[in-house]
């Protein structure tokens, strides 16, 4: 786990398991966009609990995320909006790059 910063769209919640990416420019976790181009579009950890924005603007919130060497549900993970089979393979394969396994039900 490590400490971030999460950038939370205006009247948006993020629930805990969602497959985050990281923005370059600016170092914040976003909810992963595969057809981002600006870091985003690259699998940076695992989101470990809800946050929730009820404004209509984005705001920052300081978290702890799994981003290297754990274990997690693959039942829990949220992926990107639209994600297919090949989309939640994928993103698994770059998580586990970073040591995150994850583990389907049996």
């Amino acid at each position: 786990r490590a400490a971030g910063v999460v950038t939370v769209p205006g009247n948006t919640t993020l629930e805990a398991g969602t497959v985050m990416g990281k923005i370059t420019a600016s170092g914040k976790f976003v909810r992963h966009d595969s057809g981002a181009s600006n870091g985003s579009q690259t699998e940076a950890g695992v989101l470990t609990k809800t946050l929730k924005n009820d404004t209509s603007s984005p705001v920052d919130i300081d978290v702890t995320m799994i981003v290297r060497d754990s274990e997690v549900d693959g039942n829990q993970l949220i992926y990107e909006d639209g994600a297919n089979a090949a989309a939640m393979t994928a993103s698994n394969t770059a998580l586990a790059a970073l040591g995150i396994i994850v583990k389907e039900a049996t």
